[in-house]
């Protein structure tokens, strides 16, 4: 089974993704390949706007097309996986004699503009996260919307974002001079809790990440002035991780948006990661042994204030993460579930449509 996983990344993230997603194992192959190279993904952040742009036989576009069409032929592949920002038009996708499967990683607060519009597309979806709403969880949601098939395949840590070459001693015994570390983008609905530790541990709580003057003023405005945020690259998430004793992790709408890269990468390079997910974090880690979970921001502030003050429980955590992250949420790993589960459903999928063929009379 040759499968091509299509993707959007630029610079230090293309290159990492190129190198760690092309998988061999027996017949079975993955073959990444960056479709942001072709197309300008950010023109069709919308289903609708991707849709103008098929309808307007957009030059870029069709030029990805025609070069995804002559790789599945040079390649011989059996599938099509493609992840975040979807460039496919589901017309397009119809007429490609592969099983397609789309990996959705937004979660609720986008999935109306970038995942749902193009379930009817694709043979399969796989989904980062267990949650949606205090309504459905994601697997009733996609069914809902008439997803022909979905199944649970979480993100995970790319060898890139930490050191597996390093010997856990070595991780442990390292200096860690950062007490609390918040890494990632300055959305509206994080900044509360944000603000919250920052203005309870002041300097020894560290926010860096995706953010701009017009977020840090909103920020500072809105909150009180708790601190000024600045934006580092991917490139220095893994040296600021591996100097930090404890990771805050934060998702846009709490438990219903649980399951981001941080939640591997923090526990990866030996921080204790403290995380909201409430009951959907338990499918992830082991919750007080693995992982801290929290549902509001005193109870967070309190966890933190705990742990700062316990260092050998907080280490014994932290290694338990470390540990569950190697066994199980690496992206070797992963990719090795994809493929289990791909050989799978193409073989179900086959069996049934054999089953439905009519009778030569």
């Amino acid at each position: 089974m040759r499968v091509i996983y299509s993707f959007n990344k630029k610079g230090f993230e293309e290159q990492y993704w190129l190198r760690e997603l092309a998988c061999r194992r027996g017949d079975d192959e993955i073959i990444p390949f960056n479709h942001g190279r072709y197309f300008d993904c950010g023109r069709a952040m919308r289903a609708q706007l991707l849709d103008n742009l098929y309808f307007a036989r957009d030059a870029s576009l069709m030029a990805l097309y025609d070069h995804v069409e002559k790789l599945i032929a040079e390649t011989g592949a059996d599938c099509l996986v493609v992840d975040n920002a979807l460039p496919y038009h589901p017309e397009f996708l119809r007429r490609l004699g592969v099983y397609k499967v789309m990996r959705t990683t937004d979660g609720p607060i986008s999935a109306y503009d970038r995942d749902f519009a193009y379930c009817h597309g694709y043979d399969h979806v796989v989904y980062h996260s267990p949650a949606y709403s205090p309504e459905l969880n994601m697997a009733e949601k996609l069914a809902y919307v008439g997803a022909k098939r979905a199944d649970f395949w979480p993100l995970a840590a790319f060898d890139e974002m930490f050191h597996p070459e390093r010997s856990e001693t070595e991780l442990f015994d390292r200096d860690r001079d950062i007490d609390i570390i918040f890494v990632g983008g300055m959305f509206l609905n994080k900044m509360p809790v944000l603000a919250g530790i920052k203005k309870a541990f002041g300097r020894r709580a560290m926010l860096r990440g995706l953010s701009n003057f017009k977020a840090n003023a909103y920020f500072n405005l809105k909150y009180g002035f708790p601190g000024w945020v600045r934006p580092i690259p991917f490139e220095e998430y893994v040296t600021l991780y591996q100097r930090a004793k404890i990771g805050i992790n934060v998702h846009n709408r709490g438990k219903y948006t649980i399951g981001n890269y941080r939640l591997f990468d923090l526990p990866a390079n030996g921080v204790m990661q403290i995380c909201d997910g409430d009951e959907y974090l338990a499918d992830y880690y082991r919750v007080g042994e693995e992982v801290v979970g929290y549902s509001s921001t005193d109870e967070l502030i309190d966890k933190v204030r705990y742990y700062l003050d316990n260092g050998e429980e907080r280490e014994r955590i932290a290694r338990n993460g470390y540990r569950r992250v190697l066994a199980s949420h690496r992206i070797r790993t992963r990719l090795h579930e994809l493929l289990d589960l791909l050989g799978q459903a193409i073989a179900a999928s086959s069996s049934r449509t054999e089953t439905a063929q009519p009778a030569v009379r």
